[in-house]
């Protein structure tokens, strides 16, 4: 994918789309991030040769006037000298350099518009790659406040069953000691009653 495909799928994403649709959208924005940030450094790359290379057709479009000035004197002296001969070949040059500025000219024209959509993309990017790192701001923020109601429901709900639990063996040990206990008060009236039965042997001669 080069890089003005690129650039149309970023600027044409449908973030909300986007979002309800991902599984984790925090996910998607941080990779959304690294291919506009990727994106942006190769067209920043790619503006930059642009302009070097603009730079460069701009001295020859220069050089390629000099020349044809050059070789207009250059005609005027051979005429001024009566060598037409001379002052044709001069015109000659003086016409290939001309046409020469004229072609230069229109590349530096396309080279400026290139460098000047360029400039646009670029700006078109930042903003996305703003709008897209403000949105990953929200959406971490709110999956970083979902994480932790989970742990604090999660701890609340360990703490809840850690009471419950205390208060369950805290139950069982207040049945076995009644258990004991009422054992041990059987056994005491059973040792009573024995002690009533044998007083009453005794009376009735047994």
């Amino acid at each position: 994918m080069n890089i003005f495909s690129r650039f149309i799928d970023i600027i044409n994403a449908n973030m909300n789309a986007m979002l309800d649709k991902a599984e984790d959208p925090e996910k998607m924005l941080r990779m959304m991030i690294q291919e506009i940030e990727d994106t942006l450094i190769d067209i920043k790359s790619s503006c930059a040769a642009s302009m070097a290379e603009g730079a460069k057709l701009e001295r020859s479009v220069n050089e390629a006037k000099e020349a044809a000035e050059r070789w207009e004197k250059r005609a005027i002296l051979a005429v001024s000298k009566e060598r037409e001969d001379l002052a044709r070949e001069a015109l000659g040059e003086k016409i290939q350099a001309r046409k020469e500025a004229e072609r230069l000219e229109r590349l530096l024209e396309e080279n400026r518009n290139t460098i000047s959509e360029a400039r646009k993309n670029i700006s078109a990017l930042e903003d996305k790659l703003s709008e897209s790192k403000a949105r990953f701001r929200i959406v971490k923020e709110r999956a970083e406040r979902a994480r932790n109601e989970r742990k604090a429901r999660e701890s609340m709900r360990k703490a809840t069953e850690a009471r419950f639990s205390d208060i369950e063996s805290k139950v069982d040990r207040m049945n076995a000691e009644n258990d004991i206990e009422q054992s041990f008060e059987d056994m005491e009236k059973s040792d009573e009653v024995e002690k009533e039965l044998e007083k009453l042997r005794r009376k009735a001669g047994l």
